[in-house]
């Protein structure tokens, strides 16, 4: 399926009332493809700017959130690193963190100079991973359908903070992740409380939505079935 395929199936099958966002890790910016054309307070951010448009941001445009560039894997000049220290070590004062978690918080091990983000239909590289913004109800769907529901399988991880560090994961794994989406995330994204963020590997997108179509109809048949044994207590 194309990249526009998918991002209609995804968003009609798990009815999403935003757009799948995509984001590849590049060594050079892609012919065509702009700057981002403003600074924004995270790596995070630029998950909300790329609903709107195909874009490319260079390491540096990473920096003003330490944490989230040094998940996204990017090499860091002294300074920045200084203020990475400072910032984890701030968050070890306040309680949000512990000392001991920094050296093992997750990081993307692919190479680039940059990230192209946008929408995921209009992405004109190969997606790293696809984010999607989800219900309780759409997240149970989607747990489903990457087969983390499945009692004979391994428990599927749901990450907390740093919310970004699911994209590192599932980029590792090349398993669907979830993240229940940090305080950062919410403050940088805006996104509403009741949403959390699933991330899709690149390149099992395509064997999600067959596995998604699956779970849906499935879904539709037990709705069925619960919906007449309701009635039988009206």
């Amino acid at each position: 399926m194309s990249h526009p395929e998918l991002a209609t199936t995804l968003t009609e099958l798990l009815s999403l009332d935003l757009p799948p966002v995509a984001l590849s890790k590049v060594d050079t910016r892609p012919e065509g493809v702009a700057d981002t054309g403003r600074p924004v307070p995270s790596s995070c951010a630029m998950w909300r700017v790329a609903e709107k448009g195909v874009f490319y941001a260079e390491a540096a445009e990473h920096f003003n959130c330490p944490v989230g560039a040094m998940v996204m894997g990017f090499e860091m000049p002294e300074e920045v690193n200084a203020e990475l220290g400072g910032l984890v070590q701030s968050m070890c004062d306040a309680q949000y963190l512990e000392m001991s978690e920094a050296a093992n918080i997750p990081s993307v091990r692919k190479a680039g100079a940059g990230v192209v983000y946008g929408p995921l239909a209009d992405l004109p590289v190969e997606p790293d991973v696809v984010l999607l913004w989800l219900t309780p109800a759409q997240a149970m769907v989607y747990n489903e359908a990457s087969g983390n529901a499945n009692w004979t399988a391994e428990a599927g991880q749901v990450s907390g903070r740093p919310g970004c560090t699911a994209l590192a994961l599932a980029m590792e794994s090349q398993q669907p992740r979830m993240a229940l989406g940090c305080i950062g995330m919410r403050t940088f994204t805006g996104i509403a409380a009741d949403r959390m963020l699933a991330v899709l590997p690149g390149a099992e997108v395509g064997e999600f939505v067959e596995a998604l179509k699956v779970t849906v109809q499935a879904n539709a048949g037990m709705k069925a079935f619960y919906e007449s044994k309701l009635a039988q207590f009206a």
